[in-house]
């Protein structure tokens, strides 16, 4: 029987996996759910608990995301995130059409942890690069480049600036919209990094899922 989630590369110190929507990273505070990615990739693989997650993708985003092989290349892999030295790319289907075809978006944003512990928290400054893929009768396709890490980042982006992914319910009501999707329309398609195993830069890419997919062919692309 076929793992439930596809491994796109692995080394000595890390394994990238092409994660399935509708299913959270981790536990959350709030508990009461155990099938998590982290218990599912453990099982699967039978590590005994030893592939940690070096970042997060949301319960509804698909895509690579990274595990490290034991605490030592978490931390060293969670550092090259924080000294920049990780590329994120994600596909996003998104309301309406973008203007112009390429560009920033730079709007601060309240981190949502940190509001858990200070009451006042400033917004922190926060950059998103789009460029368009293709329009659509009522949505853009666009590859989306997030340069800062902040919680929700390109969902939030998107929405501020009229163009609410396709499926969002928090940041926006689909009430509002034609469009219908089971969740948000969002893909974590590339992800570049150093490997601690080599020292090199390794690049993996993920496909596009199969309900994305679905959703353009229902309408003729």
């Amino acid at each position: 029987m076929a793992n439930l989630v596809p491994v796109l590369y692995e080394d000595e110190a890390c394994v990238a996996f092409d994660k399935p929507p509708g299913l959270l990273t981790i536990p959350t505070d709030k508990g009461g759910e155990e099938r998590t990615l982290v218990s599912l990739v453990n099982l699967e693989r039978k590590t005994g608990g030893s592939l940690h997650p070096v970042h997060r993708l949301d319960r509804d985003t698909s895509g690579v995301i990274l595990f490290a092989k034991g605490k030592a290349n978490q931390q060293a892999l969670m550092q090259a995130f924080k000294d920049k030295r990780v590329h994120k790319q994600y596909i996003a289907f998104v309301h309406g059409h973008m203007q112009p075809r390429e560009g920033k978006i730079r709007i601060p944003i309240k981190d949502i942890y940190r509001r858990k512990f200070m009451r006042h928290a400033p917004a922190q400054s926060a950059l998103t690069h789009y460029r368009v893929r293709d329009y659509h009768k009522n949505f853009t396709v666009v590859d989306v480049e997030p340069v800062t890490g902040r919680t929700n980042q390109i969902r939030i982006h998107f929405q501020k600036v009229g163009h609410p992914v396709v499926g969002e319910d928090k940041y926006a009501f689909r009430k509002d919209f034609e469009l219908r999707f089971r969740r948000t329309a969002l893909h974590a398609s590339r992800l570049e990094w150093p490997s601690p195993a080599t020292g090199k830069m390794v690049a993996v890419q993920a496909p596009l899922p199969e309900d994305m997919e679905k959703f353009l062919k229902e309408r003729g692309y």
